[in-house]
């Protein structure tokens, strides 16, 4: 699904764009994706097999200083040319190595997909994972923020803000989406149409097929583009795409984009409702005659999803800032329950296509701060094992899950509180991960660890702004 197929094709590609540089990315351990770049006279055919040598002791998460040196191998079917580069550079994402064995290194998330997408067809569950996640994302006009031992503040601006509404812009022309109300009227309260649609021309051009893009609910300019599904590492390579391009395009315009969960507080945050099928044998395992169009398969499926979803979502919903998105009254899904309609419920079985084709459910919970990678993964293993061990999922829930009485919401089991509770729910629920060596103990324990360490820990040392409204005067 690339856009080349083989080295060869790399190499002719490089001498017919006239490419001079070639940038060789990877993604480290939480999710941001690195780089280093090398003349173009620096591949050649031999560089697929025997790779490239790195420190690997400075990126987040991997090698010890003692153990630092790494090899990116370079992936032929992901090789594309940089539309943002002052100089004609081509792209490749890299598979990470270890230089005395050659073997895959268990750290590097793209391993851990294409071994959850190994694992599938091994198992005899089935041959394709198909993914299609929904992103959103905020595009900002201003971001300042710090935090040090007297001061810690954050402000965010938008010409689409609702707060700006007063403000002398000289002139102010009031289209200003009201919190809550930005999906999703026409220009020109959507300032951000033509913005969105050279992000998605871009995508296309870079052989990324996309199927919408739209405002999202909140105001500040929350936008969606919707990228057509795919197979799993293919769209996980795709999502670092997607997050490039958005983030670049913004640049060109003077804007700022941010996939963090909640940035606004009392507005909607961005989530990545993510679509999930299996196929085999070209035929799709989630389409049958159960309840809305589903197969026993896919009720085991989401059997699985749901009963290790405080597990999964250590990897869906990886940040401190992820459980401010996941709180009710915000559309967020905070309730571990299925249903065909019911968006506040965690799964979702989307009806407005009942073909076979067209067949798959929706987890609602992740967002896209996650490392897509081991997001990915993490439902797999959670589906193929809802599949092996025939989990029910219960019954569905089809009511208003917010409107249900006390006694009755209750028993509808809640995504964890905090990025706290779901590392510690992925201390005592991991097992699922480690079949067929997808993730391993190191990777899952080197998880809980960097996250307590460098994300939780270090939120629960520093004051909160809001603290002092609280307690100053106490």
């Amino acid at each position: 699904m690339g856009l080349t197929n083989t080295p060869q094709d790399v190499l002719a590609l490089m001498e017919k764009e006239n490419v001079q540089v070639v940038d060789l990315r990877f993604m480290d351990f939480p999710g941001l994706w690195q780089h280093f770049s090398v003349p173009a006279h620096a591949i050649d055919a031999d560089s697929f097999e025997e790779g490239l040598g790195f420190d690997g002791s400075s990126i987040r998460g991997w090698q010890a200083i003692n153990e630092s040196d790494m090899i990116v191998k370079p992936v032929a079917d992901s090789a594309f040319i940089d539309p943002f580069t002052t100089h004609k550079t081509l792209v490749m994402i890299c598979n990470i190595c270890d230089p005395i064995t050659g073997e895959d290194y268990t750290r590097d998330p793209r391993n851990i997909a294409r071994k959850a997408e190994n694992y599938i067809k091994s198992a005899g569950i089935a041959d394709i994972a198909y993914f299609g996640p929904e992103a959103e994302f905020f595009i900002f006009d201003d971001i300042r923020f710090d935090q040090n031992e007297h001061s810690g503040y954050y402000f965010l601006d938008s010409v689409e803000g609702r707060w700006n509404t007063g403000r002398e812009e000289g002139p102010n022309l009031g289209y200003k989406p009201r919190y809550k109300e930005g999906y999703f009227p026409v220009q020109p309260t959507d300032s951000m149409h033509d913005i969105r649609t050279e992000m998605m021309l871009t995508m296309e051009s870079m052989g990324i097929p996309v199927e919408a893009h739209h405002h999202e609910v909140a105001t500040g300019g929350q936008s969606e583009i919707d990228m057509r599904f795919g197979k799993l590492v293919w769209m996980a390579d795709n999502l670092l795409k997607y997050k490039y391009i958005i983030k670049n395009t913004a640049k060109k315009h003077g804007k700022t984009v941010t996939f963090m969960p909640k940035p606004i507080w009392n507005d909607n945050g961005s989530g990545m409702h993510i679509h999930m099928s299996f196929w085999k044998d070209n035929k799709n395992l989630f389409y049958g005659d159960n309840y809305a169009g589903l197969s026993q398969t896919a009720l085991y499926a989401i059997g699985g999803l749901l009963k290790h979803a405080p597990a999964v979502l250590a990897f869906t919903n990886p940040t401190t800032n992820s459980y401010k998105r996941l709180v009710p009254g915000y559309e967020a899904p905070v309730n571990l329950a299925y249903s065909q309609r019911n968006r506040s419920a965690a799964v979702r079985i989307p009806m407005y296509s009942a073909s076979e084709k067209a067949k798959r459910f929706e987890f609602r919970c992740p967002d896209p701060s996650s490392n897509p990678y081991l997001a990915f993964a993490a439902m797999v293993m959670a589906a193929v094992d809802g599949i092996q061990n025939k989990i029910e999922p219960g019954e569905p829930l089809d009511k208003d899950i917010y409107d249900l009485p006390p006694q009755e919401a209750a028993k509808v089991p809640k995504t964890p509180g905090s990025l706290r509770a779901a590392l510690e729910a992925l201390e005592a629920d991991h097992e699922f991960l480690l079949r067929g060596d997808v993730f391993t103990e190191d990777v899952v324990e080197t998880w809980i660890d960097y996250k307590m360490e460098n994300e939780v820990t270090a939120l629960d040392l520093r004051p909160h702004p809001w603290e002092f409204s609280l307690y100053y005067d106490i």
